[in-house]
């Protein structure tokens, strides 16, 4: 329970009806949760606006409301705080609510379009590893110590981030890393948490259906930097073209890492394979259980990071040595039978590149690559004949399927996928609609040392259809195939 006057502060109010002086015992954005003592905050939101449910809010017992536009009538036993924007209000209302818990735990954030759950991921194994108390927020799950909390979004909103890091600091956490998505920066959910650093990884084409533009979208990711403290730290990849952009106007202290070009941070792939890969890091020779260029990348923004956070170099190398990947990164599976099936997270054209080449440059000529992969429906349209063209020319056979199509006809999603492919290449392509028979279909056709590639829905337990989630695991179903077999 707090004071109303003391959860407005750098909240941008610009009127304030009412009195400020009463205990507030709840912050909502949401009128379905609201109950008596509830500060409730009205936000025009993508799909539904805030604003017209805050008679329901009142009704409800809400106490007081932060809107953008004041409502006609006014409750006379009702504070209304009017604020520039309620989005960014909230954020810092859910800080000051939960005693701003990012100002007393270490907060490094990870942004970019892909690589961000893998370096979060190897990021708490490693200082769990050291013996530091740590928490995670990501797209698979969020974590406190051993506790595992339910992943809905890759970056929470505002009050369920500032909940979380509240009870991190309860629990003795000394460091926090999360994934910043581009809807996060522009949405104002990192709003009012303090971060002791940010990670960029890389950007490439994605979300174009929410940003607009690719310079829209690359303005979210930078906005994250622009607005890190003094005091943090602001890593970039230098083999990215957009990396530098992130540091333009930053106040925050600025590091680099690569592979190709000059860093802070430097490193090289010396020998790669399905089973990890030999590195030479910051001049010393270290053998990772992960593999392929990307990942390279994602250990060194992991090397770097224990770096700036004061940890032993040595140490931190040996640790990197036994960290696994994330859960349907590159997950990689064997069959009696000597068929191997990769399951990865790829659903960006420059991600299914990145997971066949890799594949590709481990594979011999006798070995078949059979990708199945597919589109997610409710997403960027554009991306989705790219991401048949790449799967078609670099693999030997490539099934077309359903990822989650959501409110969208999965028909129509593979309509669009299918203008990809290279017409030169159609002879080696199907379509099948239904996910689990296209891989049955790829591991019936597949022979003893080819490889099957199932790409797009990684670590996911469920598949969207009609927006109703049904049960489904593309690794579930691949084990099993592989053991009847």
């Amino acid at each position: 329970m707090k004071r109303l006057q003391d959860i407005l502060y750098r909240a941008g109010t610009t009127e304030i009806v009412g009195t400020t002086n009463m205990e507030i015992t709840s912050v909502e954005f949401d009128s379905r949760k609201v109950v008596v003592g509830t500060l409730f905050i009205a936000i025009e939101g993508t799909q539904v606006d805030g604003h017209n449910f805050i008679e329901k809010a009142i009704d409800q017992g809400a106490v007081a409301i932060v809107c953008n536009i004041l409502p006609i009538e006014l409750k006379s036993n009702t504070t209304y705080i009017l604020v520039k924007n309620s989005s960014e209000a909230l954020g810092y209302i859910a800080s000051n609510f939960y005693d701003n818990p990012s100002e007393k735990i270490k907060v490094v954030g990870v942004t970019g379009t892909n690589g961000k759950t893998t370096i979060v991921t190897l990021l708490f194994n490693l200082f769990s590893q050291m013996g530091y108390s740590t928490g995670m927020l990501s797209t698979i799950q969020n974590k406190v110590n051993n506790q595992i909390i339910e992943s809905t979004h890759t970056t929470p909103d505002a009050l369920k981030i500032n909940e979380l890091l509240n009870h991190m600091v309860d629990e003795g956490c000394e460091y926090v890393f999360m994934e910043v998505s581009s809807h996060a920066v522009v949405q104002h959910r990192i709003t009012g948490i303090q971060f002791s650093g940010g990670i960029f990884t890389n950007i490439t084409h994605d979300h174009l259906d929410y940003h607009g533009t690719f310079k829209e979208y690359i303005s979210a990711k930078k906005g994250f930097f622009d607005n890190l403290p003094s005091s943090a730290f602001a890593l970039t990849n230098t083999d990215d073209k957009n990396g530098a952009i992130m540091l333009q106007n930053t106040k925050a202290k600025k590091f680099t890492y690569g592979i190709k070009n000059m860093a802070s941070f430097k490193g090289r792939v010396i020998e790669n394979d399905l089973e990890g890969m030999m590195m030479k890091v910051d001049g010393i020779d270290v053998y990772s259980l992960l593999s392929g260029n990307f990942n390279a990348y994602n250990i060194l923004a992991v090397y770097a990071t224990a770096q700036l956070l004061g940890q032993n170099k040595e140490e931190t190398l040996v640790g990197i040595s036994t960290l696994k990947g994330a859960e349907g990164r590159m997950e990689v599976i064997r069959s009696k039978a000597g068929i191997t099936a990769i399951i990865d997270y790829a659903h960006t054209p420059d991600a299914l590149e990145n997971i066949i080449s890799t594949i590709n440059s481990i594979r011999t000529h006798n070995e078949e690559l059979i990708t199945v992969v597919g589109a997610g429906g409710n997403r960027d349209k554009s991306k989705r004949p790219i991401m048949a063209k790449i799967a078609s020319l670099l693999s030997s056979r490539v099934i077309l399927t359903s990822d989650n199509p959501r409110n969208e006809d999965p028909l129509l999603i593979l309509e669009d996928m299918k203008m990809g492919i290279d017409p030169a290449r159609k002879n080696k392509s199907m379509i099948i609609p239904d996910r689990k028979e296209a891989i049955t279909t790829a591991f019936n056709i597949a022979r003893s040392g080819d490889m099957i590639l199932i790409a797009g829905k990684g670590h996911e337990k469920y598949q969207e259809i009609a927006g109703v989630k049904h049960p489904f695991d593309d690794k579930k179903v691949i084990t099993e195939l592989m053991e009847i077999n």
